[in-house]
C-alpha cells in the first residue's frame, strides 16, 4: 500500500513544482516506485520531466472529469522508478465542470484507488490555490508537505492553508495529516530568512525539515531541459539538497 502526499500551497513562487519534481527524482533514484500526479493546469511537473504537453493523449483532466481510468493516463518518465500523470492546460476548467458531480471533493481518492499497490509514494502536486482541485488532492491524501519561502507573508500564507485543512478533516479526510515543512529558496545570510524561519518553526515543532533547499542556477535551468536537477547535474548544491531531502523523508517513514 503506497502514501499519497500533497504537495501544497496557496501561494505561487515557492518551490512547490521544483520540490515535487526534484524530490520524486531522488526517491525514485534510491529505489522507491513513484507515481507523481500533476493537478496543476500549468502542467509544470509535465515539463519537468521532459514530457511534451502537446502530444498528450489522456491525463489529468480526464482522470478528474472521469473521461479516463488513471491507469491510462500514466506515463513512464525517462527517469529511474518515476511514473507520472500528466497535465495540460484543460485541467483549468475541471472545476466548473466536476463543480455538480456526486461526491467532487472525493473524485481524485476514488480515481487513486486502483494504483495505489503499484507504489512506495504517490505524490499530487497542487494548483497554487485553495481551489476545489486542490481539495481533491487533500481529502486523498494521506499528509501533506508544504514547501515555504521564508519571507514577510509566508505565516499569513500558512495560516490560510492549515484553516483549509482543519476543515478538510473535520468534513472529508480525518486522517489528514503534515508530513513537513521545507524552506526553500533559502538564504541564511539574510536576518529576515533567519527570522522567518524560527517563526516557521515555532509554528510547526518538530515538523520543519533540517535540509534547507537554496537558490541555485542549476535548479533554475534544470526544468528549461524538462530534467530533474539530479540528472541535470548531480554535483549541484540544488541536486544535493535533494537528495538530501530524499533521504530525511524515508528516515521520517521509518
Amino acid at each position: 500500500m503506497s502514501k499519497t502526499i500533497a504537495v501544497v500551497n496557496q501561494k505561487g513562487g515557492v518551490g512547490k513544482t521544483t520540490t515535487a519534481v526534484n524530490l520524486c527524482a531522488a526517491l525514485g533514484a534510491k529505489g522507491k516506485r513513484i507515481l507523481l500526479v500533476d493537478i496543476d493546469p500549468q502542467g509544470n511537473s509535465t515539463s519537468g520531466f521532459g514530457v511534451n504537453k502537446r502530444d498528450l493523449g489522456d491525463s489529468a483532466y480526464e482522470v478528474l472529469t472521469g473521461a479516463a481510468d488513471i491507469g491510462n493516463a500514466i506515463i513512464d518518465t525517462d527517469y529511474k522508478n518515476v511514473s507520472l500523470v500528466p497535465s495540460k492546460i484543460d485541467l483549468a476548467g475541471a472545476e466548473i465542470e466536476i463543480i455538480e458531480m456526486p461526491k467532487r471533493e472525493r473524485l481524485l481518492r476514488a480515481a487513486l484507488a486502483g494504483v495505489t499497490e503499484d507504489y512506495d509514494y504517490i505524490f499530487l502536486d497542487c494548483p497554487p490555490s485553495l481551489g476545489l482541485i486542490t481539495l481533491n488532492a487533500l481529502t486523498a491524501a494521506d499528509t501533506f508537505l508544504v514547501p515555504v519561502q521564508p519571507e514577510y507573508y509566508a505565516l499569513e500564507g500558512l495560516s490560510q492553508l492549515m484553516a483549509t485543512v482543519r476543515r478538510v478533516k473535520r468534513m472529508y479526510n480525518q486522517y489528514l495529516e503534515l508530513e513537513g515543512v521545507l524552506l526553500t529558496m533559502y538564504d541564511g545570510r539574510l536576518n529576515l530568512t533567519r527570522q522567518v524561519s524560527e517563526e516557521i518553526k515555532k509554528y510547526f515543532p518538530r515538523k520543519v525539515y533540517s535540509v534547507t533547499i537554496p537558490r541555485n542556477v542549476r535548479l533554475s535551468e534544470a526544468p528549461s531541459y524538462g530534467m530533474p536537477v539530479l540528472y541535470y547535474d548531480k554535483r549541484s548544491v540544488g541536486a544535493e539538497a535533494y537528495n538530501r531531502l530524499a533521504e530525511e523523508f524515508i528516515k521520517a517513514q521509518l
